[in-house]
């Protein structure tokens, strides 16, 4: 395929093109500075620019665009910042696609969302048909999420990515616990009960490959493993995986007053299972976390 990627420089993004490119894809990267060579094409997604003439001849589009929400402190401003980031990336793209002839339009979107869309659920098992929850992050993904609705709209197959925690020593989940547990001062988060929704970053590569390919699905789908754990489990196996003890439980108070708002997020709860992935035979590498975490610590 040739496929237009948006947010190929993250932590997921530059892997994916380079597990696409593995794969046989041609890759066009969407940048908002200067292009640096033949791949890349410049936008401005703030504005609401991209030249439709980019799309033509693509067969997917894949948009990962989005600042991140655990990088800084949450004001106001950075809160605008993580909503704005996505949306105005999303509608964007999904604009430009939906304005196309329709024997030009690209075949797929598969546009990035979270977890963070069911909200805070407890204990309560969760698949792809629960409604938004409540809160931030919830009211972000469903503004998010709506702002594919052109290319939908458009006859588009449209597949909203709703990740989970990616593992990986050198990103997204584990990376900013990484030195605290490596100095022995880590531990769960609060009462530690609260659910995490985890993937294997291989499974999440893999995952993006057979959405690519399967023509049949659309819609939201989990990426998360098969077999989430509470944060107190998580912290256990990341500890052992690291061989130092955790015995140093971080109190809900403490996290509030290190991390303010974004608090009450990482102290939510989401029991998420990968309903349409296994549903349609995706087989994970990484079924446990145990399998997980040692495949997030690859040997040199």
């Amino acid at each position: 395929m040739r496929i237009l990627i948006a947010g190929s420089s993250g932590f997921l993004g530059s892997r994916l093109v380079a597990h696409l490119t593995d794969e046989g894809h041609e890759m066009l990267r969407l940048v908002r500075r200067e292009p640096r060579g033949p791949g890349e094409v410049r936008w401005n997604p703030s504005a609401g620019e991209l030249d439709r003439a980019v799309l033509a001849g693509v067969d997917a589009v894949v948009n990962l665009a989005g600042a991140g929400v655990g990088d800084r402190r949450w004001t106001d401003a950075y809160k605008s910042l993580i909503r704005s980031s996505r949306v105005d990336t999303t509608s964007t793209l999904s604009r430009a696609v939906a304005a196309l002839p329709a024997a030009d339009r690209p075949g797929v979107l598969l546009n990035a969302s979270a977890v963070g869309w069911y909200g805070d659920t407890g204990d309560e098992r969760v698949e792809e048909d629960a409604p938004a929850g409540e809160g931030y992050l919830a009211d972000v993904c469903r503004v998010w999420e709506a702002a594919t609705g052109p290319a939908e709209n458009a006859g588009v197959r449209v597949v909203r990515l709703r990740t989970g925690y990616p593992l990986h020593r050198d990103g997204g989940f584990i990376k900013p616990q990484l030195l605290p547990f490596k100095a022995g001062i880590g531990g769960r988060f609060g009462s530690g009960r609260q659910w995490v929704p985890w993937i294997s970053l291989h499974d999440w590569l893999w995952a993006v490959s057979f959405l690519l390919d399967r023509d049949d699905l659309a819609g939201p789908v989990n990426l998360v493993g098969p077999a989430p754990v509470t944060n107190a489990e998580f912290t256990d196996v990341f500890a052992g995986q690291l061989h130092r003890p955790a015995i140093l439980p971080i109190p809900a108070f403490g996290l509030r007053i290190v991390l303010g708002e974004f608090a009450t997020e990482a102290l939510s709860s989401a029991r998420v299972l990968p309903g349409v992935l296994s549903g349609a035979g995706f087989e994970f590498r990484h079924r446990t976390l145990p399998e997980a975490m040692r495949a997030a610590f690859p040997e040199p």
